[in-house]
């Protein structure tokens, strides 16, 4: 009888070391709080988890992270400065992406930080929709090359449900960057 429950009870903790030893440790952290401040990754579902996860997605050029970011409504706008006179540029979503996926492929390493938030209002009565204007700074390869860009950018973030749960997508990004 004592070698039955012994061996049980071996076979229990057996099982549970190796349930607990079933968790990735090169996946990133996610976290089901609010608190997003020192997370690798975020669920989503506040604005500023939204900015973790942009910035997990260009420091570790994770196109799938980025992916998740842009609703599929989208649209990026900003200025094309190399054209006189300055012209407009705007895309969607698809041609976002593979900007993005061209732009991790051909960086060694970036590393984007969200300097401040200068405003974020509400925009309706329904606080789905929320217009965000931030300042960042973006390094290309440790700024050998290519200049640190320091700038705004303005973004409109829209509020969707994903298994009953809050999630937060961007539905606009303006860069307000003058090179």
């Amino acid at each position: 009888m004592k070698k039955t429950v012994l061996h049980t009870s071996l076979l229990l903790i057996a099982a549970l070391l190796f349930w607990e030893g079933c968790v990735n440790p090169f996946a990133p952290a996610l976290t089901d709080s609010g608190d997003t401040q020192d997370l690798i990754l975020s669920e989503q579902d506040t604005p500023e988890g939204v900015f973790v996860n942009f910035s997990y997605s260009y420091n570790f050029k994770d196109s799938l992270v980025y992916s998740d970011l842009l609703d599929s409504s989208f649209l990026f706008i900003s200025k094309n400065y190399a054209t006189t006179p300055v012209t407009d540029l705007t895309w969607g979503r698809d041609v976002d992406i593979r900007t993005t996926v061209g732009l991790f492929r051909h960086f060694q390493t970036l590393n984007l930080k969200w300097e401040a938030t200068i405003f974020e209002r509400f925009l309706g009565d329904d606080s789905s929709r929320k217009e965000i204007k931030k300042r960042f700074q973006l390094t290309f390869d440790g700024g050998q090359e290519i200049p640190t860009i320091n700038g705004d950018a303005l973004f409109i973030l829209k509020k969707k449900s994903r298994n009953k749960k809050p999630f937060w997508q961007i539905s606009r990004w303006e860069d307000l960057s003058t090179f």
